[in-house]
């Protein structure tokens, strides 16, 4: 048992606890695939969406030094046709590249650390000693002496691509290592079972990443058959909360957001956990570096997107076009470039069937809201300034102060052809109080005796502040409430 090579089941045991939410059915999707044509597959997802414990997982049930039937004998992946076929039967490479990253800096080398642990620890299972072997050529006398292929699993396969964006030499490098794994007529099919990637980036588009261009990719945008694997299920969330005794619908409201077609709700599996471990709702983003990189993106200087931030943060959809997007951290041709990337990293979600993206939940509302205040955008600040004024004037019944600045915005952000539509109306409104989760919830067609309310900002549970209810009327009047 190794680290990089054949690691065991050690990993997996640690975290298949009572409280394990079962994901092992992607294992039956990586095994559809096993020594296949379409063995290589790359699944991009956020950070904290639980990559590394599906790593783990495929790890255990993989490698061939170990026994895991205990381990999987209660899962549902025991009950498909393949479960025992496939288990234990392979060597397993598993790869954490941030971690190599770490070690290089560490050491102060190059990405080389690579190939050169793997060969060390071939030829610690060997029991050979270095000679003018290539790695390939180890790892092919590797799988002649266990007879076994190999299952690649790496995990943010991308971190160098994110983390030495200006290392050409460095990218390239380990570009080329990928490529005589995955892309190598006389290596592939001799070695290679599988192969199980995970990162954040999709695979980039310009032919640069061409070592990886043979996989078969999942993403954000198209999370295909795998989107229930992307994170916790509501049913699945539902369960922890009636086993836990937590509040489904405060779960729901700071954590779901991210939907995917045929699968539902998608919530974070990571801030769900820490939700119930710290008895405590709030946004854990800030412990990864997730809220320096929100406020990178919406402070960049380009058409349109000022505006648009301030709509999403308004709770309005916004329309995207994903096409054409680099896939990385660098190149940028305007604000659907940045929605898109924001979308893969997770701070928006994405409606794959109206082309629009939204702020998903609480949780990320609140990061943006934290971020905001930080963008040194005159105009960004100039209507956080007029929105908390107008919570101020509405409270106080100053009618023409909220009339004037109602209508302000209503002329700033609305076409003329759309001038007195409803939508349009309602779209002014929450532009309008943008800032509104300093002091409030805010609800849409909210249910009130024989009707609907059109808009309700409700008082979170520390604030004093009135509630707010506004109803559009045909007259064009905006009647605004204080309860």
């Amino acid at each position: 048992m190794g680290i990089y090579i054949n690691p065991g089941n050690s990993g997996f045991a640690e975290i298949n606890d009572q409280d394990y939410v079962d994901k092992t059915l992607l294992i039956d999707l990586i095994n559809k695939t096993v020594e296949k044509k379409n063995k290589l597959t790359c699944i991009s997802r956020p950070r904290r969406f639980g990559k590394s414990y599906a790593a783990k997982m495929l790890t255990a049930y993989y490698d061939c030094t170990c026994d895991s039937r205990p381990l999987f004998a209660d899962k549902k992946i025991s009950q498909t046709p393949d479960y025992a076929k496939y288990l234990n039967q392979y060597n397993v490479i598993c790869l954490d590249i941030t971690a190599f990253i770490s070690e290089a800096k560490r050491q102060q080398a190059s990405l080389r650390i690579i190939p050169n642990m793997i060969v060390d620890a071939i030829n610690k299972e060997l029991g050979t000693t270095n000679d003018n072997s290539t790695l390939n050529e180890k790892l092919i006398d590797f799988v002649n002496h266990t007879q076994k292929r190999i299952i690649y699993i790496i995990d943010e396969w991308d971190a160098v691509i994110r983390e030495a964006q200006q290392d050409e030499i460095a990218q390239q490098a380990y570009l080329n290592l990928l490529r005589g794994w995955f892309k190598n007529g006389n290596f592939t099919p001799k070695a290679v079972a599988a192969a199980y990637m995970t990162g954040i980036l999709p695979i980039k588009k310009d032919g640069s990443q061409s070592a990886i261009s043979d996989f078969n990719e999942y993403t954000m945008i198209k999370p295909r058959i795998f989107g229930e694997f992307v994170g916790f299920t509501e049913t699945e969330v539902a369960a922890i909360c009636q086993k836990k005794n937590i509040d489904f619908d405060k779960m729901k409201r700071w954590y779901d957001g991210y939907y995917f077609k045929e699968i539902g709700s998608i919530y974070n599996p990571n801030s769900v956990i820490k939700a119930i471990d710290n008895d405590d709702f709030d946004s854990y983003w800030t412990e990864t570096s997730a809220a320096e990189g929100l406020l990178n993106y919406i402070s960049k200087d380009y058409n349109g997107l000022t505006k648009t931030i301030a709509e999403l943060i308004g709770g309005l959809e916004v329309k995207v076009d994903t096409i054409g997007f680099a896939n990385d951290l660098t190149t940028f041709r305007g604000k659907n470039d940045v929605l898109t990337l924001m979308i893969h990293l997770g701070y928006l979600a994405y409606d794959s069937e109206k082309k629009t993206v939204h702020i998903p939940n609480e949780e990320i509302k609140l990061e943006f809201q934290r971020s905001i205040h930080e963008v040194k955008h005159e105009a960004t600040l100039k209507r956080l300034a007029e929105s908390e004024q107008l919570f101020a004037d509405t409270i106080r019944q100053n009618e023409a102060a909220v009339a004037a600045q109602i209508e302000k915005v209503h002329a700033e952000e609305t076409a003329p052809l759309h001038y007195n539509k409803e939508d349009s109306l309602r779209s002014v409104i929450k532009l309008a109080y943008y800032t509104y989760r300093d002091h409030y919830l805010q609800f849409e067609e909210l249910p009130a005796g024989e009707g609907y309310a059109d808009i309700v900002y409700l008082p979170k549970h520390d604030s004093d502040w009135p509630i707010l209810l506004i109803e559009l009327k045909w007259s064009n009047r905006k009647i605004i409430q204080c309860m």
